[in-house]
């Protein structure tokens, strides 16, 4: 029963006060207690309503408490008032989004979702969320940076090396507002989730889906502002990409060659491409035919390696923004067509014999280096009836068995 009356007093409005509590569902033995405490007469009924203000100054007349609710707090500990709770809580949070002064994490925090997420990561603490806040505009302030390390970059800001690794708070909180900041100055490495959520990652025929919060994806969350996480991990592989001035040596035409996040961050290549054609493919082994067959005579080829990684999205970010038109050919399969559309999309790439009618005549021609298709289809964003096409035949094709016809484009002497 005191419970009961107790509850009333929390959920009483702002600035009202608690007049009358009209208690209902009150077995005879209640009825009882409650009607000898007012002084009424006891009767066959399952509800009483209580004059407060009566009550209140019985138990003041009798020396007991000054009041009901003084009384119920003696026996059972202090009532919140939850109203009252709540306007002070929107009042902290609100101090706490309006002290924010870097513009990211301001709009950030005005979303559902931003405010959600900081709460969670301070764990409701008012006081907490304030230091995480602090501690995620010191590091915004430091981005874009040009090939920093991750850790290097918290040490200097937080005093932490440590301070910025996965599952950190203000990690949590900065890579947030990247993600909902991005520009194309950033948009050398953007994350790698596709349309569906999901990451790709492919080997060998092999497709694991990896979830978008990877990571993976975090890392490339952080090299897109310019920020290293394992930054020799996925180096980009070339061939033949043409660069100004005396950086022609950097990398010997006619052989394959590597080049990890961390230098193409911190020595951005001049790359000589305005205009040029510049070929991409998925694999590995396409692009080790064409050094075989045509060494420095190839046009410039650059290979994904799947679902292309920070160094193979910084890459192909810079060549786009130096000019080159960027002509992409991958796997004839569901994965294919979902790192295709990736590639095109963010990158503004074209087919390169990757079209239905390419994948209609591979069919025809390439029946012994076919395997049955299967997963989910997916839409090809350049080709409608590519998809349509593909899940027709429901065959799929590697790459490498199209050699034969990419090799004819990539006869550059």
């Amino acid at each position: 029963m005191r419970k009961r009356l107790r509850q009333r007093f929390e959920r009483a409005p702002l600035e009202g006060a608690v007049d009358h509590i009209r208690v209902v569902g009150l077995s005879a033995e209640e009825h009882a207690s409650l009607a000898a405490l007012l002084g009424r007469a006891q009767r066959r009924s399952k509800s009483l309503q209580i004059d407060v203000h009566r009550v209140d100054a019985d138990l003041r007349r009798a020396g007991i408490a000054t009041s009901l609710r003084d009384a119920l707090e003696k026996l059972d500990g202090p009532i919140l008032h939850l109203a009252g709770v709540r306007l002070r809580l929107q009042g902290l949070w609100s101090g706490v989004v309006n002290g924010c002064s870097h513009p990211g994490l301001a709009r950030l925090l005005l979303t559902p979702e931003g405010i959600g997420l900081l709460k969670r990561l301070a764990r409701q603490d008012a006081i907490a969320a304030a230091k995480l806040c602090r501690c995620a505009e010191e590091v915004l302030r430091r981005l874009p940076a040009k090939g920093i390390t991750r850790s290097q970059l918290a040490a200097d800001v937080l005093g932490d090396a440590h301070a910025l690794d996965n599952g950190r708070g203000a990690a949590a909180l900065v890579l947030a507002v990247l993600r909902q900041t991005a520009t194309p100055a950033l948009d050398a490495a953007a994350p790698i989730a596709d349309e569906d959520g999901e990451t790709v990652r492919k080997s060998r025929g092999d497709v694991v889906l990896e979830p978008a919060a990877s990571a993976e994806r975090i890392r490339e969350t952080w090299a897109r502002a310019g920020v290293l996480v394992n930054e020799l991990a996925r180096p980009a592989l070339f061939l033949n990409l043409p660069t100004n001035g005396t950086e022609s040596d950097r990398w010997p035409l006619g052989e394959p060659a590597y080049a990890s996040l961390r230098s193409l961050l911190r020595s951005p290549p001049r790359w000589d491409v305005a205009g040029r054609d510049v070929y991409v493919c998925e694999n590995p082994n396409l692009l080790a035919i064409a050094a075989d067959r045509w060494a420095a005579g190839c046009a410039p080829l650059v290979c994904t390696d799947g679902m292309p990684a920070a160094a193979q999205r910084c890459v192909l970010a810079q060549l786009a923004l130096a000019g080159a038109r960027l002509r992409y050919h991958g796997d004839f399969d569901w994965p294919g067509l979902r790192i295709g559309n990736q590639v095109m999309r963010e990158h503004g790439a074209e087919p390169w014999r990757f079209g239905a009618l390419d994948y209609i005549a591979a069919v025809r021609t390439a029946s012994g280096l076919t395997h049955p298709l299967g997963g989910n289809p997916v839409e090809a964003s350049w080709d409608g009836a590519l998809t349509l096409a593909m899940r027709e035949h429901r065959v799929a094709i590697a790459e490498e068995a199209l050699a034969a016809s990419l090799l004819q484009d990539l006869d550059d002497r």
